[in-house]
């Protein structure tokens, strides 16, 4: 689909401890690898895109992590390391005397071919956000963009490189950038700075930011915006939703405020006397949520997606995805269906969850996003639902055998994030709702769409038995085949080119 350029792995290689290098080597056939992790007094761990594994029986010792910052840069502020003229890149997590107990060691990779899912919309000169989890390829992208701008379009690019995150460590540039230029921020809480002495010393016509992260920064894009430079930047969160709750970061899609409404006005909207209403014009005029790699989901008038979110009523947003042969692919995503604050009801009864390898604090959001009144208990007897990674369900310790024994119905999700949490509880609650009906069906012709342009098979999202049944009876009127797959209550549809 694309030509993938990855900086060579046996420089990344090269620094950690032998033994564990050799075991990398042996596990990455696929060339997935995405980081290595060591902590002191653990089994060293390599993460895949779609695994994770030990690496070796023999636990990090403290000569391990020396034999590895040994052979590194220095560490800035942010903890963070490099190697020369790599995208490889070293952070370090300290105990409270400030000696290092653990390393993440990730691969950089330069990718051509990202940009093109984007490439349009940063064509036009707006301002471009990506949004997205972490590891789910924003930076690489961003990398991709600013060579394609520099190159392909001869613009006056410049990189505000915080942590040299997108150009790589040193003094070079990585060639990933192309011709773009690059500035190095000395330490996190300056990037806002730099940001603005790019502008006033530099004449870029596009700047380019990763991770977009305080008030500072927020202000600092709205003052580069409001002075005719197009900007390009990523920030913290996984949609649209999450910068309108975010107070720190809300600036960059207006800013939200309180207004309160007199009694005839409250009555004609049907809502409360005091509502959200945007502030002011987004520093962003187009929003990208980064789903999956090579798939988004392109909020393409900003203003209009924020006042749709906040006053209640339906959006519009585009997917995009990349096929086999590299081709973007659009279609009008199914219309947002949003709730106004204050207006979500709690639904169905009560679950007592169980919780193995996932983060408390997520799933707690998660729920209260939804009115959910979930009881999260330690212990399992007392629980009607297991939560875990499909990481642990593969392994199968101890308390996920013994739910299974209690039959104790056990739900395995991709990774521990919000997103993930939120399809979980909406897969959990599934009662014939019609804006849960109507969400599956739409992924379901999605697929039978992707089944007709000639992929063999696509797997839809878990749904119930009644959800299921309609996914089905689809397929036949399209005159595709369907399979159910999989067991409760992960079971799910698959759609099949016969």
């Amino acid at each position: 689909m694309q030509t993938v350029k990855t900086d060579d792995i046996q420089y990344l290689l090269d620094v950690v401890p032998h033994a564990i290098a050799a075991h990398v080597k042996s596990e990455n056939q696929d060339g997935n690898l995405l980081e290595i992790i060591l902590d002191l007094g653990r089994l060293p761990e390599a993460r895949f895109l779609d695994r994770e594994t030990f690496l070796g029986e023999h636990e990090v010792t403290q000569a391990d992590i020396e034999h590895v910052t040994s052979r590194i840069g220095t560490f800035s502020g942010d903890n963070r390391a490099g190697l020369t003229r790599t995208l490889h890149r070293i952070s370090a997590i300290r105990n409270r005397e400030g000696t290092i107990v653990g390393l993440t060691c990730r691969v950089g990779r330069a990718v051509e071919g990202t940009a093109k899912i984007i490439q349009d919309l940063v064509d036009t000169g707006k301002n471009v956000l990506l949004m997205g989890p972490p590891g789910i390829g924003k930076t690489t992208i961003l990398r991709e963009t600013a060579r394609v701008l520099a190159d392909d379009l001869k613009k006056r690019v410049i990189v505000v490189d915080t942590s040299n995150e997108i150009a790589g460590d040193g003094d070079i540039p990585h060639p990933a950038i192309g011709h773009a230029r690059r500035m190095q921020v000395p330490t996190p809480s300056l990037q806002h700075a730099v940001m603005i002495e790019a502008v006033e010393n530099h004449m870029p016509e596009v700047i380019i930011i990763d991770e977009i992260g305080t008030s500072l920064e927020a202000e600092a894009s709205r003052t580069i915006a409001e002075r005719g430079v197009q900007l390009v930047g990523t920030a913290h969160g996984n949609s649209l939703e999450n910068l309108i709750m975010n107070p720190t970061l809300s600036d960059l899609i207006g800013g939200i405020q309180t207004v309160t409404l007199g009694d005839e006005e409250a009555r004609r909207r049907h809502t409360k006397k005091s509502v959200l209403e945007r502030k002011a014009p987004p520093t962003f005029d187009i929003v990208v949520e980064i789903q999956e790699r090579y798939k988004v989901l392109v909020h393409s008038d900003v203003a209009q997606s924020v006042d749709a979110i906040l006053q209640g009523e339906e959006g519009q947003a585009e997917v995009r995805w990349l096929d086999q042969e590299g081709n973007v692919l659009k279609e009008q995503a199914a219309t947002i269906a949003v709730e106004p604050r204050g207006k979500v009801e709690a639904k169905k009864q009560k679950l007592h969850v169980y919780l193995f390898g996932i983060n408390r604090p997520i799933i707690e959001q998660a729920a209260h996003e939804k009115g959910l009144d979930i009881d999260i208990t330690d212990d399992l007897r007392r629980s009607n639902l297991l939560i875990t990674t499909k990481n642990y369900f593969r392994r199968k310790p101890q308390k996920i055998r013994d739910a299974e024994m209690q039959g104790i119905p056990v739900y395995a999700i991709r990774g521990n994030s919000l997103q993930q949490l939120r399809h979980c509880l909406d897969t959990i609650y599934t009662g014939p709702k019609d804006e849960v009906v109507d969400s599956a069906m739409d992924e379901a012709l999605h697929a039978i769409r992707q089944v007709k342009d000639g992929k063999p098979e696509v797997e839809l999202s878990p749904q119930n038995a009644f959800i299921r049944r309609l996914q089905h009876l689809l397929a036949e009127r399209h005159e595709v085949s369907s399979r159910s797959t999989g067991k409760e209550p992960t079971r799910r549809v698959k759609i099949v080119n016969t």
